[in-house]
């Protein structure tokens, strides 16, 4: 009886869950399924320095556009670690051809999951090499459960939120800002 009771009261709890909590939170907001990559991006607390670096660029409508898009997206923390003044210099329009390069190193085309990434890995014997809209490389490792991104010049990234599916792609959040 009481496994009966244990398990009513399981499934009264999960009934009560709100439907909205099946779609990841990122910086507070909710990220829909539904919507493009910007459409979600612009909710978003931790990226709100992404999100005018992409229209500084003139990506918006390339990213709001079919894909589909892998993007690994840093947050306002991860820009953080730049060194000062490198975001203020980077959104200035004489340095659009910088910028773009930059944040089109988040990019890989295609629609690739953690679960996609991590069968790379494990076929390439380790790592994968992802060739980002930019043309350059990316190297993704595990370390232990961790997805890790290691970027041209060596430094790394490691995805804190995977799998944030978007309708025209899917984001990776990243806690370090890639260089090409």
């Amino acid at each position: 009886m009481k496994k009966l009771t244990f398990l009513a009261a399981l499934a009264i709890t999960a009934a009560a869950v709100p439907a909205f909590a099946k779609n990841p939170m990122v910086g507070g907001a909710e990220m829909y399924p539904t919507k493009n990559i910007v459409q979600n991006a612009v909710n978003s607390k931790d990226h709100t320095t992404l999100v005018a670096a992409v229209k500084a660029a003139g990506l918006v409508d390339t990213l709001s556009g079919p894909g589909p898009f892998t993007v690994f997206a840093p947050t306002n923390e991860a820009f953080a670690k730049l060194p000062t003044g490198t975001v203020d210099t980077l959104v200035k329009p004489e340095n659009k051809s910088t910028l773009t390069s930059i944040l089109t190193y988040h990019v890989v085309a295609g629609r690739m999951t953690s679960a996609d990434i991590a069968k790379a890995i494990k076929a390439g014997g380790g790592k994968a090499i992802l060739t980002t809209v930019q043309g350059e490389p990316l190297t993704a490792t595990m370390m232990g459960s961790k997805l890790v991104l290691t970027d041209a010049k060596g430094g790394k990234s490691t995805v804190t939120i995977a799998n944030v599916m978007q309708s025209n792609g899917v984001i990776h959040v990243v806690d370090t800002v890639l260089m090409p």
